[in-house]
């Protein structure tokens, strides 16, 4: 999937790891030299979501001062990471596929289109099947960012994982605490909450 260059989009609830996924696709793609450009659609606010995508020009709205790049140009020859993306505006939706099927984007204020060699990767974690069928997502957008499809199902469908994250963690922090086998096997096991007790008798 890293290389193949197509469109990607990672599925799956918070926290289970989409980010993850997206920074290992462009890490191992040939696309690793150039940069990988991350933004979160549901954290930037609606009337600044295209300025911030696509750039603007100077004069273009109050406090513009100077033209600015968006996040497509920043990502040029690389990866756009475009994380919560079910959660954009219809507005915004309409100018993002235009940007997919054109490669190109015009900077707010701007005339001139800007060519972009961009693979877009998106991620969301509200069922874009039943928004589309609200009416709150657009069917030909999904239809060009769901090329490849990768699901991240919840930790608790993937219990295995868990000893994995708990070494990474704590070779992370530095704090020479370990975790016996007895209690990586009890945290592999869910529900947790039935296992507290346990756990705390060997750790």
């Amino acid at each position: 999937v890293a290389d193949s260059g197509a469109s990607v989009l990672i599925t799956g609830p918070s926290g289970s790891g989409k980010d993850v996924v997206a920074r290992l696709l462009h890490q191992k793609s040939r696309r690793a030299p150039r940069p990988f450009v991350a933004m979160n659609c549901a954290a930037v606010p609606a009337d600044l979501l295209e300025s911030e995508m696509f750039g603007h020009e100077q004069g273009a709205f109050t406090g513009a001062i100077k033209a600015r790049a968006g996040r497509f140009e920043a990502a040029h020859g690389g990866t756009l990471f475009l994380d919560e993306v079910g959660d954009m505006a219809a507005a915004m939706q309409a100018k993002l596929l235009r940007v997919l099927e054109t490669r190109e984007v015009e900077r707010v204020g701007g005339m001139l289109p800007i060519p972009v060699d961009v693979r877009v990767i998106a991620a969301t974690s509200i069922d874009l099947a039943a928004a589309i069928a609200d009416g709150r997502f657009r069917a030909d957008l999904l239809y060009r960012l769901d090329v490849i499809h990768i699901c991240m199902p919840p930790l608790a469908q993937r219990p295995g994982d868990v000893p994995l994250l708990v070494e990474h963690f704590l070779a992370e922090s530095n704090s020479g605490v370990r975790f016996t086998a007895s209690a990586l096997d009890a945290l592999c096991r869910w529900p947790w909450p039935g296992n507290v007790r346990e756990l705390r008798n060997v750790v």
